[in-house]
């Protein structure tokens, strides 16, 4: 991690052209370009939200920005997350962010959190940073950046999508709303994929990130009307931007009641009340348990309950392909006495559809843990990731 901070404000003669079309702005002028040089902004995640963001922050001059990310640069994410190239691809997502950012502008730091933000290391990571802007895919690390945001009274710049929609707000403000005034509790993980699943049209991810972006600047500038008390949604579709307000729950356990003192596991948490529930009538099976009960020769019905196209990228050997949208007529052929092994991607699709089998009377179901991607880590590298 790199903690250099800006030792000075003062706008250099390079700067002074660079930001030259702010400084002729009244609203910003060398007063504000000298404010965004002296500010600090932690951006949690270096994909899609975060590519624009990070870009518009680093040329627009935020002295410091933080990074917080742990993950390498793969192919697929470069239908969306245009901070990184294909010359990045199994490069460290930090890394080559630090390269771009630092190419569009040499003048800022930048602060690298090469980690996944936890309950242990979230606020230490974010003290010390004016803003906090989530850039994140999942719901753990949203609560997780929420109540961090709360607990250490910085303002949150949210953003999320899901295939065609998007949506972005500022949470965490003096008297406004957070997330858990909006959210109380998470949506069972099974009703809300996420991009890896659902899919994600390419542009949303920067029409949302760039709303954050502008956000952010306005906050650190103390310009304008912020989404604070307001979730901005967006159907790309339609392409129809609508408001709706938000108040301050006083009963949110985070900044109503209080109630939250200390981070979470937000792992748990997410996972719903009714987890072990829905886990005990399929069980999961691990995908080196499948590949030595393949070698051993088990009779075993495997069932791959992806996409065609996917299905065409790689399989496992021996699977055959049943799409989730044709399980149910599925049912009637399947063995109900023979142990049935159902995948995806990453494991929810599956679990799905494992539940349908197991209701439908089939004792002997499993689901592959993490899917197709966890057999590729852990089996066969080999195959292609997706």
């Amino acid at each position: 991690m790199n903690n250099d901070r800006v030792d000075t404000n003062e706008l250099s003669r390079d700067e002074r052209v660079r930001y030259s079309r702010h400084i002729l702005l009244p609203q910003v002028g060398e007063d504000g370009q000298r404010r965004l040089k002296g500010a600090r902004v932690l951006l949690v995640g270096a994909g899609g939200l975060g590519s624009p963001v990070a870009l518009y922050l680093a040329a627009a001059g935020v002295g410091t920005i933080g990074l917080v990310d742990y993950d390498d640069v793969d192919l697929s994410n470069l239908q969306r997350q245009i901070l990184h190239g294909s010359a990045a691809i199994g490069r460290s997502k930090l890394e080559s962010a630090r390269a771009r950012l630092h190419d569009i502008n040499p003048h800022i730091h930048i602060e690298l959190h090469q980690t996944r933000l936890t309950s242990i290391n979230a606020l230490e990571i974010a003290r010390g940073y004016d803003l906090i802007v989530d850039g994140t895919d999942n719901f753990a690390t949203r609560y997780l950046v929420n109540d961090t945001s709360v607990l250490l009274g910085i303002p949150n710049i949210y953003g999320a999508v899901h295939r065609f929609e998007g949506q972005a707000s500022v949470f965490g403000t003096p008297g406004g709303p957070c997330y858990r005034c909006l959210f109380r509790e998470p949506p069972p993980p099974e009703l809300v994929p996420g991009c890896a699943e659902a899919g994600v049209l390419g542009v949303v991810p920067g029409l949302v990130g760039t709303i954050q972006a502008t956000e952010a600047i306005k906050m650190l500038l103390g310009l304008g009307d912020t989404l604070a008390g307001r979730l901005l949604t967006i159907d790309a579709l339609t392409m129809e931007f609508r408001m709706i307000g938000i108040t301050r729950d006083p009963e949110c356990p985070a900044c109503g009641t209080h109630e939250i003192k200390e981070l979470i596991d937000y792992e748990q948490f997410c996972a719903g009340v009714g987890a072990s529930e829905q886990h005990s009538s399929v069980k999961e099976i691990q995908p080196s348990q499948l590949a030595d009960r393949l070698a051993t020769g088990d009779d075993l019905e495997i069932i791959d309950v992806r996409e065609p196209f996917e299905w065409d990228i790689g399989h496992i050997p021996g699977a055959r392909l049943v799409p989730l949208d044709r399980i149910a007529d599925e049912i009637p052929r399947l063995d109900k006495r023979r142990e049935t092994v159902l995948y995806c991607k990453v494991g929810v699709r599956s679990r799905f559809a494992a539940e349908q089998l197991a209701d439908a009377g089939l004792s002997e179901v499993r689901n592959l843990a993490g899917g197709i991607l966890r057999w590729i880590d852990e089996v066969d590298p080999t195959m292609t990731r997706y």
